[in-house]
């Protein structure tokens, strides 16, 4: 059997250890390699990038980004890996993983369970990202693009807003934009509390809005536009989500 390429991502450098030694310890049975090791989930993602890795072995309780999330990057890439996640969980938190058919490995790992999940690997599809964001339910830290051969990582807490445009999004924030392969429904549902609809392509962050004018042009279905904070295009705002959007507008006010 060819070598399945491995990536360890795991915030403590024991037990990435611990894994290299134990899958050259079930090397004989399930042949692998270590193609490299990450402390979070923002190195691990490069990393998968560039190595294209078979499968991932993943921490779930990590600074930076967690591996709930790092999964859902992966998930995105051109050639997404296998992931097993390899935690300390305690049973009860674990019938989350076991409902939605997710690989694990509980800590201590164990050599046997260990050959096992990697040979179970190598007929696995990468998790479904609905299955993922069920894991995560507050949505991700940060939204991912591919940009002249890199993988860029934009934090959502500086998204001012999306905007849908043919098949992409654009992600605006104070210093430029990024192109989103991803769905303004999806991104919508995932990130409901931090932001709102303005119109049928937009969606403004709550917290980014400073005001509202009217809109002297000519346009039916936008009566008014959004006043953005640090920039200064200004969104339209439909007929149809405007008394939503008033509503929190005088919840600003107040």
């Amino acid at each position: 059997m060819p070598e399945l390429k491995i990536l360890i991502v795991d915030d403590e450098a024991p037990a990435r250890s611990r894994l290299r030694e134990l899958l050259a310890d079930v090397a004989a049975e399930v042949p692998n390699v270590v193609v490299g090791e990450a402390e979070n989930g923002v190195a691990g993602l490069a990393l998968a990038d560039s190595e294209t890795p078979d499968i991932v072995l993943l921490d779930i309780r990590m600074p930076k980004m967690d591996g709930i999330e790092l999964a859902q990057h992966l998930a995105r890439l051109p050639q997404p890996p296998a992931v097993i996640f390899a935690t300390a969980y305690d049973a009860y938190a674990m019938q989350a993983f076991d409902l939605n058919a997710v690989d694990y490995l509980l800590k201590p790992v164990r050599a046997q369970r260990l050959a096992a999940a990697l040979s179970k690997a190598r007929v696995l599809h990468p998790p479904a990202l609905a299955v993922l964001q069920g894991l995560q339910p507050e949505g991700r830290s940060h939204l991912s693009c591919h940009e002249r051969g890199r993988l860029l990582l934009i934090p959502v807490a500086e998204v001012l807003y999306l905007k849908a445009d043919l098949k992409y999004v654009t992600a605006r924030t104070h210093e430029r934009e990024y192109l989103l392969d991803e769905s303004l429904t999806h991104l919508e549902t995932e990130f409901a509390v931090r932001f709102i609809r303005l119109h049928r392509s937009v969606l403004v962050a709550r917290e980014a809005i400073v005001g509202f004018e009217r809109n002297s042009a000519d346009d039916a279905d936008t009566h008014w536009l959004a006043l953005v904070r640090d920039i200064a295009e200004k969104l339209p705002v439909s007929r149809r989500q405007w008394p939503l959007v008033k509503s929190y507008a005088r919840q600003l006010s107040t």
